[in-house]
């Protein structure tokens, strides 16, 4: 009976500590920042909260004291950190993450000891001792020996600087940033408060005119023994700005000066301790107005210490991270697997005031939002996984976000393009905003006006006159695809875009009953057909009249070189593109055989980019060829293994406001959404033995999904795939077939 009662209570003990540990996963341990701030990753290793609005990065990119500032803008700097460099001038409250194009970086604090010095090539300092986590960052300051920490709630960035005994400063510089806009204010309210306003906006340095201002309201948690304001005058040489704080003519205003307006200004607070002290800075920003940020402030942060501020911040990223639990893999598989579900949540971000109020778009009023307004909107990369992730595992945000697509069409008259801080940028080409529509509806995420979502569809689909998503539109319908004389860059990358957007339409149209508008469309959707020379065998840019352009190079395009046909990317890089008509290409080359020859090419002759958007569904095509189908499962596995790894340079490139990191994400579970607006995923092979994917049961039948990965020997059930312990027999399952199930087996062979 002993014996009995003692196997019994042992069982328990077992089930107890299994329980635990199922509590207790943390998968923020899994996250590390670093991941993508080297091989232009263009991440940064900074504080932030789940789309939070602020974060506090470190400001490396400013060059040393033998540099000349500007240098930052011929070096392209998208982001305020790169890994390799070792001098940084401060930690900036409001930045992007993973964009190839410089904005923000801006408000911008410093501490240093001694003499108080407002030139950033002097007060810059090398580092050391730098840590990460999800919403913490730390470092300390080799010539200062100053330890700095950071953390951030949504709208608020909050720095501790732990001085030595004697003379410190802490500077409040806003004449630096990642682009040169002119104009920023600065006000010292009281020896514990500044506030003011610096400008941003110049996205790719294309369309400065439309700046406009980020507020701020900085409190120190101690008060500050002095304090005063500078200014750094410039004289204008030609068209360039020589700054004279090369040679030390910054003018340092008294004491009773409190405020500052120009161009590169800032503000400073001075201490005098007598042991060492902490001072802590916590930064409310806003798009709105100086109020609203201080708003911000009080309602987020208040009095709350550091630790309080981290340990909410942190509470935060977990119930985030948990929404996908694994198991197995090795600990670097982990940590790639969430630090890129952390990267997914970065952008877009959070836009609103706590009040809801946020600028508009195009119209100069303040609007209000009794939900969340998004923006950072990079939707020619989003469209293509992003979004359908999104809809998966966080299906609010996705409606909040096609929430906010809508509304910038109330205020603009056109859905977004690359939409940033309510400015449309207008970057890169396509028309994806009806991309993402389409497929949100479609997954079963209906509570938007689907009407005016498809209205507006429409509108950029079919309105020739004064559209600025679809610039050579009226030859697009009259020919089947725009032409290199119609003055549009990357025409044969246009044609493709339109057609992808035009297939999404035409799904949406069938699901709503518009039968003839789903015909004019799906017909639409595959006239780049008429690009394709069965004589190269590629996809090539035509004139007007139909010829082809002369000199075609299928090879010229790559790594940002120019061609007449393509944007970023060669005629390799985009001839697969289009997995809606996979069985058109298919037919087009000349049967299943000459396709897979070619898609082979692709991988071994290295036109493959895995850092090109296009790209991405390439090795999931092989799921099309009957027989062949190991091989999507095996590029997708070396893929994964060549370029993403647990270092800095563990993306493959620029990550794209989270869509490499998606790329990741699902390929790891072993399912990617091959064609855009069409809800059939195409399975590989997952890398962990167990996920859990927790769903959420407002949207969805079940409370969570599990993919089992089973290993075997031999051809007994290897490369089968089940469902719901009923063989799949196929590669390719249905969003509503998953959501709907409890379990996605799949055999693995062992070798």
């Amino acid at each position: 009976m002993v014996s009995v009662l003692r196997v019994v209570f042992l069982g328990l003990l077992i089930l107890v500590s299994l329980r635990m540990t199922a509590q207790d996963f943390d998968p923020v341990n899994y996250v590390n920042p670093f991941i993508g701030t080297s091989n232009y990753g263009a991440t940064n290793p900074g504080a932030i909260a789940p789309r939070g609005m602020a974060s506090v990065s470190p400001f490396n990119v400013a060059g040393r004291i033998d540099l000349n500032p500007l240098e930052k803008d011929s070096q392209w700097l998208s982001n305020p950190y790169v890994y390799e460099n070792t001098f940084l001038t401060g930690f900036s409250h409001v930045n992007i993450s993973g964009v190839g194009c410089p904005d923000l970086g801006v408000i911008i604090t410093m501490p240093t000891t001694g003499a108080l010095e407002t030139n950033h090539q002097k007060y810059g300092s090398t580092y050391t001792e730098e840590t990460a986590k999800a919403g913490y960052y730390s470092t300390k300051l080799k010539k200062y020996d100053v330890e700095v920490q950071a953390t951030a709630s949504t709208r608020t960035g909050v720095t501790r600087y732990s001085f030595p005994a004697g003379k410190s400063n802490i500077l409040l510089n806003l004449g630096l940033g990642l682009t040169n806009e002119q104009g920023a204010m600065a006000h010292i309210v009281s020896p514990t408060e500044i506030e003011g306003m610096r400008m941003v906006g110049s996205f790719c340095y294309n369309n400065p005119e439309a700046a406009y201002p980020v507020y701020f309201v900085a409190k120190f948690s101690k008060p500050a023994d002095n304090f005063g304001v500078w200014k750094t005058p410039y004289k204008n040489e030609g068209e360039e700005a020589q700054w004279m704080a090369y040679n030390g003519k910054t003018r340092i205003k008294e004491r009773f000066s409190r405020e500052v307006v120009g161009d590169s200004i800032g503000a400073y607070m001075t201490y005098d301790f007598s042991s060492p002290e902490q001072v802590e800075v916590k930064i409310g920003v806003s798009y709105v107005s100086i109020e609203n940020a201080r708003d911000n402030l009080e309602n987020e942060v208040g009095d709350s210490s550091f630790e309080e501020v981290y340990a909410q911040t942190k509470t935060e990223w977990k119930k985030k991270l948990r929404v996908v639990e694994v198991e197995g893999g090795t600990e670097d598989e982990k940590t790639i697997f969430y630090t890129a579900l952390y990267h997914t949540q970065i952008h877009p971000n959070i836009f609103n005031d706590v009040n809801g109020e946020y600028p508009e778009i195009a119209t100069g009023k303040i609007g209000k939002t009794e939900g969340t307004r998004y923006t950072t909107f990079s939707l020619w990369d989003t469209y293509r996984n992003y979004h359908q992730l999104m809809s998966l595992l966080y299906p609010q945000e996705q409606l909040d976000m096609v929430k906010s697509m809508l509304e910038m069409y109330d205020e603009n008259g056109w859905l977004p393009k690359w939409e940033l801080n309510s400015t449309e940028t207008f970057t890169m080409v396509g028309d994806p905003a009806a991309i993402v529509l389409a497929d949100t509806y479609l997954r079963g995420l209906t509570d938007f006006d689907v009407d005016k979502a498809y209205e507006a569809m429409l509108k950029s689909a079919t309105q020739i006159e004064e559209n600025p998503l679809r610039p050579g539109l009226e030859e697009y319908l009259k020919k089947g695809y725009v032409s290199v004389d119609a003055g549009v860059p990357g025409p044969v990358s246009v044609t493709q875009e339109y057609n992808a957007a035009d297939y999404a339409i035409a799904l949406l149209a069938k699901e709503l009953g518009k039968e003839e508008d789903h015909e004019v469309f799906k017909e639409r959707s595959v006239s780049y057909r008429k690009l394709y020379n069965s004589d190269s065998k590629f996809l090539q840019p035509k004139h007007i009249d139909g010829d082809w352009l002369e000199g075609f190079d299928p090879l010229a395009g790559a790594n940002f070189t120019k061609n007449p046909g393509f944007i970023e990317g060669n005629a390799w890089q985009y001839l697969f593109m289009l997995s809606h008509d996979a069985e058109g290409l298919i037919q087009l080359m000349g049967g299943k055989v000459a396709y897979e020859k070619k898609l082979d090419a692709v991988f071994n002759e290295g036109q493959f980019d895995m850092a090109n958007e296009p790209d991405f569904a390439y090795p999931y095509l092989y799921n099309f060829i009957p027989g062949s189908e190991h091989k999507a499962q095996k590029k997708v596995q070396e893929l994964l293994k060549e370029y993403y790894k647990n270092s800095p340079d563990g993306l493959p490139g620029n990550d794209d406001t989270g869509t490499m990191s998606a790329w990741a994400v699902y390929s790891m579970m072993g399912f990617y959404p091959q064609v855009p607006a069409e809800t059939t995923y195409s399975l590989t092979a997952p890398i962990f033995d167990k996920i859990k994917i927790n769903l959420n049961t407002d949207f969805y039948p079940k409370e969570n999904l599990v993919i089992i990965k089973e290993e075997v020997s031999g051809k007994n059930k290897a490369g089968e795939i089940f469902i719901d312990n009923s063989p799949l027999n196929t590669f390719f399952i249905k969003h509503e077939t998953l959501i709907n199930s409890n379990e996605l087996l799949f055999f693995q062979d062992l070798e």
